[in-house]
């Protein structure tokens, strides 16, 4: 048996939609987010979560929240903060306009890119993620092996906060979800954008996890 880990990205918000580098920035949701998280509720609704984590930024948070709104399972009516499952930190990039840093990122590479996906589906979620740090002129973003420190020590918290068969929720964010799907070796799914609200569902084993779901956001449970 497997704990069973269903992790939702939060909520659009107003640097989502105005396409702005987010991060570890902390824009709110705009009414469309909350409607993302109430959806996702919705969607949940049936499912009995035994633990609901969010990352420790208040979109992650407040998504969490609005799930747990919806859901009829006798589930944690409040999320407990992980700070391991945070986004990314893009350093100076963030609160920058996503054309502007993948064109910035573009002078470190032997191609131009006009997105940020792009970049991704061209280098993957490693090289991508060091090629923010080289080009971060104050070396505040995190690198790959930085971030993904953080992201298997939340793993692994996980795993000793609860056993097999165990419904956990965690609401995280989009280029950390990617990059989960990366080094769990689903490359393919790594280079889609996801979805606001959507769900990526996980089998986390003792020593390994494996990916069932991806950027879903229509399957009711």
């Amino acid at each position: 048996m497997a704990i069973n880990l269903y992790i939702v990205r939060h909520g659009e918000t107003y640097f989502n939609f105005l396409h702005r580098f987010q991060g570890w920035s902390d824009a709110p949701l705009t009414s469309k987010g909350i409607q993302h998280g109430l959806d996702a509720g919705s969607r949940l609704a049936n499912i009995h979560f035994d633990g609901v984590y969010s990352s420790d930024l208040t979109r992650a948070i407040h998504t969490a929240r609005y799930i747990l709104k919806n859901n009829t399972s006798h589930s944690p009516v409040e999320p407990h903060e992980l700070p391991d499952f945070r986004e990314q930190f893009f350093g100076s990039f963030e609160g920058i306009d996503s054309e502007i840093v993948a064109m910035t990122l573009s002078a470190y590479t032997t191609k131009t890119f006009t997105t940020y996906s792009d970049l991704i589906t061209e280098y993957g979620m490693a090289e991508t993620m060091n090629t923010i740090r080289l080009a971060d002129p104050f070396n505040f973003a995190e690198n790959d092996e930085q971030w993904w420190t953080r992201v298997s020590h939340g793993f692994d918290d996980i795993r000793a906060r609860h056993q097999d068969g165990d419904n956990i929720l965690i609401v995280s964010h989009g280029t950390t979800i990617r990059g989960i799907a990366d080094k769990l070796n689903r490359h393919d799914l790594a280079g889609d954008a996801v979805k606001n609200g959507a769900l990526m569902q996980i089998e986390l084993l003792p020593n390994s996890a494996n990916i069932s779901r991806f950027n879903d956001d229509t399957t009711v449970f």
